[in-house]
């Protein structure tokens, strides 16, 4: 059984390189990389991509404040920064294995403050939720805010919506097709992993204990804060590298908005941080806004390298930190 899970994890890692590979191989079959480091040294302002920094630190830190909110109703108090630096952990060992960041914090919270596995995986599946429909509304409401701005793009280049398909390249449907195929995948594993952890009747209690704890949360302005703070965070940490590239400082927080739900609904497909569908979905919408697919792919592929590195950064901190930090036990 230990072989067939660790050929399973493997697999699932495998599976993913080389999903994110072959998508960025695609876009970026052409590309002249001997440009990126003059890019990098005189194209952009690194005085924004710096001031981004706090922003993307404090979207994980407000992650793992509300988190503690979750389960305090269940009786579980985990400490603050252990409950921030199990996040630091979750997002850099999601790089190395996609989703597994979910099992890893809720591990880290167990080891060191002694919370209930079971409990904690339940309310990540509550905040999972949340987040999702959170992101829906924006969507819905950020689609309807920039319907002039796709109107005009159709009327301008003649394209309309129904001739979409049929303008779709080879390459292009092979990428969608590739990204839905991922996504049933991902959908697979998760529901077999459900049903196994319904199969024991404690570990159903406190996944639902964990899905109902937000009913429960003592201060239900600060989670509201909190789960505003967190996508707030998320978008600021994007948007101000707009400011970093001549090609996008003018779109303005409308366009990034566009591309950050673009983005955001993207990294759904897993490969490490997003790697490849990012990519892919933000340079299109870049280019719709009228960047050259030169200054998009140079975009995407510098704010994501870096942020990703952040994310790494982040990750070896807080696993130092929790090596310099007792254990409860109780």
């Amino acid at each position: 059984m230990d072989i067939r899970k660790t050929f399973n994890k493997i697999s699932q890692v495998i599976l993913s390189l080389l999903l994110a590979g072959a998508i960025l191989y695609w876009m970026y079959r052409d590309f002249d990389f001997s440009h990126i480091s003059r890019v990098m040294t005189h194209g952009m302002d690194w005085t924004w991509m710096l001031l981004s920094f706090p922003f993307g630190i404090l979207a994980q830190a407000f992650r793992g404040w509300r988190w503690r909110q979750t389960l305090e109703p269940m009786g579980e108090h985990p400490r603050k920064s252990v409950a921030v630096y199990s996040i630091f952990i979750s997002y850099a060992s999601s790089l190395l294995i996609p989703r597994i960041g979910e099992l890893a914090r809720c591990a880290v919270l167990k080891r060191w403050d002694r919370v209930s596995l079971p409990k904690s995986l339940g309310t990540v599946v509550t905040e999972r939720a949340i987040d999702s429909a959170l992101v829906a509304i924006i969507t819905g409401v950020t689609f309807l805010w920039q319907l002039p701005v796709f109107t005009n793009f159709f009327n301008r280049t003649g394209t309309r919506l129904d001739q979409i398909l049929t303008h779709f390249t080879k390459a292009g449907w092979w990428v969608t097709i590739i990204c839905a195929i991922a996504i049933i995948i991902l959908c697979f594993f998760i529901l077999r992993r459900l049903s196994i952890y319904n199969k024991v009747k404690n570990t159903f209690y406190g996944l639902w204990a964990g899905v109902i704890s937000v009913k429960n949360v003592r201060n239900m302005p600060l989670f509201i804060l909190f789960t505003l703070a967190i996508w707030g965070s998320y978008f600021l940490h994007y948007y101000l590298t707009f400011f970093c590239f001549d090609a996008t400082s003018h779109l303005g927080a409308a366009c990034a908005l566009v591309t950050f739900i673009v983005g955001s609904i993207a990294v759904i497909v897993p490969t490490p941080n997003g790697a490849g569908p990012w990519h892919f979905a933000v340079k299109t919408m870049l280019i719709l806004y009228g960047v050259s697919s030169n200054d998009a792919l140079y975009f995407v592929l510098i704010v994501h390298t870096i942020q990703t590195l952040l994310v790494v950064a982040l990750g070896i901190f807080g696993w130092i930190a929790l090596e310099l930090t007792g254990k409860r036990y109780r």
